[in-house]
Formats: structure tokens, C-alpha cells, sequence
């Protein structure tokens, strides 16, 4: 495709080179008199070989064993890294690395149509390739075709139009996303703010997201914690070396803890609830959609939408003759139709119960009172009726249409939690899902601290509370900021934090090790 491409010479694919291994211990020899009987000695080892001498008479040194050599004009040349994995016969790739040399349009192009059919690719490492706005707004078209692709490190790329936020849009398929020193200002913060969350659009797939060594500062910060007030995916967020003051540091422990809903996040809200407080609404639009076919649908003198008060079948048994319907059951069918005296339950029938739907009312009437049936026995049923397992006779029976759509489960909108009245605005419990958070080397002082310090605790408290969805912060790094490292607010963060911290091993003290 290079060829094709007039890109001559054209890029080479290599394995990603490895350290070698360790060189062995350097072999012992036994003392003199330490033979043990029993016990053979090692052999001895051959004298090495002399040294190579120049015409000088200089000794040559061998090559080295630990690495390989290669000419400077070849090693410069730019090439395809790749890992692949070892357990494949096939020698199917699983990550690409591309380091230190430009990638132009053309180039790209050719990854378009090569990554894609790689089924077990699952990371691209693109270090200083020198990408532009064009190149990762072409990414961002076809990395979805990706199956397996989950991580994405662009490092060192910075981009005049600071369109990262295509990479995480709504198709994307990136778990983890690296934007290290591409000098994201402002306008770039924002857009990835939204791109993480807003009252039309979250993103569910991005776990971990690295912004170090950019240029954010708090305007960006602030964008970045409207975008976590309604995520509820991310995991850890990276944002060291990033200017952020007090200002930054406040809206996003605000976020973290809880906040103010915004004019559009009321109506969101109230929209939600709306649609949560008549269930039957999506059933009526799907009747509305799809309604059931009538006699009378297709005739030109009559339109569709006017139907008949009786059914097809209603209509099919006046025509009959009465010597024509069936007979009334005997003997054992009889018996399991009669309702016995003692209070006893009628046995079920379901084909009956359709039949009875049917004869009421129109078509769609009966369709929607069947619905509504089976919609009152599943919230009656509780969690046993979500499989819709049913201990019927016919087990080869295939679900209805109605069966397999309630099985869809909804995704819980953070906007639908629980909210408290406070000064005539509306606050919710903020983000508790992101565990791990990063804002070492920035400018936050001691109002900032102070503010992350409430957000900790209210987590904390709101752990041990039942509305409580997700463990909070787990891990909270703060060091080299505008505070010195003996700060009061910063040590009682530290201590808070240290408990919650699941790397965190306590010191051992000579009581502990005699217990």
C-alpha cells in the first residue's frame, strides 16, 4: 500500500525491542579441601579463547552481548513497532508503537485500511508523530472499527484545533486514553468536559483519562468538573502540571461532593421523572408506532385509522352456524374448567386468557390490555420475573416480542437521584464512581485543600449512607503544590485518605511481629 501509495521508502514492521535478560552469576570456584564425599565437582571450565589484536597490537573488544548494533542513518529510519501475541499461530499484532517520526495524511490513510482487520489489537502508541486536527478526526472515524482497541496514548502531540474530544465521542470504544504534553488550553478542556458528560450525553466507556503537562489551569478545570458531574464511568483522572489554582480545585471537589443543579438540569430532571412516573407512555408510543393490522387498513373508502367495535373473530363466529361451533368440553376438560366450591383457584389457562382479551373491544385495545397484564405480573413477580422464566410444559416455547423487551435493562440517570431543598435550590450527592485523582504539581493552595478536605468527608459520610452508589476516593494525590509539605489541611488529608488507599501497607513494629 506504500507502493501504491508513492511513499518509497516505506516504513518497515519490526518486533518492539526488549531488554535482554540478566546475565548469569558469575561461577564460584570451590576451595581447596571443601570436598565433600558423595558429592561430584563441577567441571572444568575451558580456558577462554586469546583476545583479538588490531595491526596496532591493541586488543579488540568483542561485540556486546546484551544488545544489537545497527548503523546511525538505519536506526533513524522510521518503523513500525509492533507486540504480538506468542500464544497465536497466526502472529496476530496487539499493539502498534510509532515513535519519534511524522505521520502525514497519506500515511494515515493506510492505517485507516490496516488496523481495523486486526482482531486482537488492543493499544496504539502514537509518540511525538506529529498528528494535526485532519488526522484525528480520521481516527476518531475509524478506531471504532477496532474490536479489542481499548487503550490510546498520543503523548507529545500538540494540535492547533485541540479536537481530542472526537476520540471519545459517542461511538468511541477507548477505555483509556493518554494526552500527555499536547498543551490542551481551555477550549480544548471544554470540549472534553462535555464529551465526558452533559444532560443529553455521557460517556460509558472511558475508565482512565490522562491530561498531565498541559496547560488547563482553572477555567479548564472547571469545564472538566461540569463533565464529571454526570459520569458515572471514569476511574481515575490524571490532571498534574496543569496550572489549576484554588478556583479548579473548588469545582471539582464541588463535583465530587455536592452540588447545585443548573436551569437545564432541573428541566432534564423533570423531564426524567415525567416519563419514570407513567410507565405505559413507551407502550402506548410502540402501539402508536406499530399499530395491529385491520380488515379495513388498506380499503381507500374507508381510512385505516376508523375500526370496527368487534373483532375479525367475533364477526367470523356470527357467520357460523351454530351446529358448526364447538362442542362443550366433557369429561376431564370439563372438569378442569369448573370452579370448585371450596374456594379453590380456577386453573390457568393462557391460551384462554388471550382468547378472552380478544373478544373485548378492538384490536388494539386487546393488545394493550395484554401488555398492561403482563407488565402488573412482572412488578408483582419482583426480580424473578426478569429472566421471564416460566415453569411451562413446552420448554422449546420462544419469548414473545413483549418478554425480550423488558429484559432491556435502563442505565439509572445521575439527574434521578435523590435531591434535598437547600436555599431554594435543588443539591444532589455528586460523583462517587471516580476512585482515583491526580492534581500533584499544580497551584492550589490552602482554600483549594480546604475544599477537596470537605469533599473527602462528605464521601465518606455518604458511604455509610443507603443512597450511596460507589465507594468515592480511594486514592488522592496533592504533593507539590502551593503549600508547604508539613500544611495542617494537607496532612488530614493525607490521614483520611491512607485508610481508604488499597496499596497503602502499614508500617510494621516489632509488637505486630511477635503476635
Amino acid at each position: 500500500m506504500c507502493r501504491r501509495s508513492t511513499i518509497v521508502p516505506s516504513p518497515s514492521v519490526v518486533m518492539r525491542p526488549k531488554p535482554g535478560p540478566p546475565p548469569p552469576p558469575p561461577e564460584t570456584k570451590p576451595e581447596k579441601g571443601s570436598k565433600e564425599k558423595g558429592k561430584q565437582t563441577a567441571p572444568i571450565p575451558e580456558p577462554e579463547p586469546e583476545p583479538e589484536v588490531n595491526e596496532d597490537g591493541e586488543p579488540v573488544e568483542p561485540p556486546p552481548k546484551t544488545y544489537t548494533t545497527k548503523d546511525k542513518f538505519e536506526y533513524f529510519k522510521p518503523c513500525v513497532q509492533v507486540e504480538i501475541d506468542p500464544l497465536d499461530k497466526g502472529e496476530a499484532v496487539t499493539e502498534i508503537y510509532i515513535r519519534g517520526w511524522k505521520i502525514d495524511q497519506t500515511m494515515m490513510e493506510i492505517f485507516q485500511s490496516c488496523w481495523p482487520p486486526l482482531e486482537k489489537l488492543h493499544t496504539i502508541n502514537l509518540w511525538e508523530a506529529g498528528l494535526t486536527g485532519e488526522m484525528l478526526h480520521l481516527m476518531a472515524s475509524f478506531l471504532p472499527l477496532c474490536v479489542n482497541l481499548k487503550n490510546l496514548i498520543l503523548d507529545g502531540n500538540p494540535v492547533k484545533e485541540e479536537n481530542f474530544h472526537e476520540l471519545i465521542g459517542e461511538d468511541s470504544i477507548i477505555q483509556n486514553l493518554s494526552l500527555r504534553f499536547c498543551c490542551i488550553s481551555e477550549v480544548g478542556a471544554r470540549n472534553i468536559g462535555a464529551s465526558l458528560g452533559t444532560t443529553k450525553f455521557a460517556n460509558t466507556k472511558l475508565l482512565s483519562l490522562n491530561l498531565s503537562g498541559n496547560c488547563i489551569g482553572d477555567e479548564g478545570a472547571c469545564h472538566i468538573a461540569k463533565g464529571l458531574r454526570l459520569n458515572r464511568n471514569l476511574l481515575s483522572l490524571t490532571l498534574s502540571s496543569n496550572k489549576i489554582g484554588n478556583k479548579g480545585a473548588a469545582k471539582i471537589a464541588e463535583a465530587l461532593s455536592r452540588f447545585a443543579l443548573c436551569h437545564e438540569e432541573v428541566v432534564e430532571r423533570r423531564r426524567l421523572m415525567s416519563e419514570r412516573g407513567s410507565p405505559d407512555r413507551k407502550t402506548l408510543q410502540r402501539e402508536e408506532a406499530h399499530p395491529p393490522p385491520s380488515r379495513r387498513a388498506d380499503s381507500k373508502d374507508r381510512p385505516g385509522s376508523v375500526r370496527s367495535s368487534g373483532t375479525h373473530a367475533d364477526t367470523k363466529k356470527t357467520r357460523e352456524k351454530p351446529s358448526a361451533r364447538k362442542k362443550e368440553p366433557k369429561g376431564k376438560e370439563a372438569k378442569d374448567q369448573e370452579i370448585t366450591k371450596g374456594g379453590k383457584k380456577e386453573k390457568e389457562d393462557p391460551k384462554g386468557t388471550q382468547k378472552k382479551v380478544a373478544s373485548q373491544g378492538s384490536s388494539s385495545q386487546a393488545t394493550f390490555r395484554l401488555v398492561s397484564t403482563l407488565a402488573a405480573s412482572m412488578v408483582t413477580d419482583g426480580a424473578k420475573t426478569i429472566g421471564m422464566k416460566t415453569k411451562d410444559k413446552k420448554k422449546d416455547k420462544k419469548p414473545s416480542a413483549t418478554e425480550l423487551e423488558v429484559d432491556v435493562l435502563e442505565v439509572i440517570n445521575p439527574l434521578m437521584e435523590e435531591a434535598d431543598f437547600i436555599d431554594g435550590e435543588l443539591m444532589i450527592a455528586g460523583n462517587r464512581v471516580l476512585i482515583n485523582l491526580n492534581l500533584s504539581r499544580n497551584e492550589i493552595g490552602e482554600s483549594g485543600l480546604q475544599a477537596l478536605l470537605k469533599a473527602v468527608q462528605y464521601q465518606t459520610t455518604l458511604t455509610l449512607d443507603s443512597r450511596s452508589s460507589g465507594t468515592g476516593l480511594m486514592r488522592l494525590c496533592l504533593t507539590r503544590n502551593a503549600v508547604p509539605a508539613d500544611n495542617d489541611i494537607l496532612k488530614k488529608i493525607t490521614d483520611h485518605m491512607i485508610a481508604k488507599d488499597p496499596f497503602y501497607k502499614s508500617p510494621v513494629t516489632p509488637d505486630s511481629e511477635q503476635s
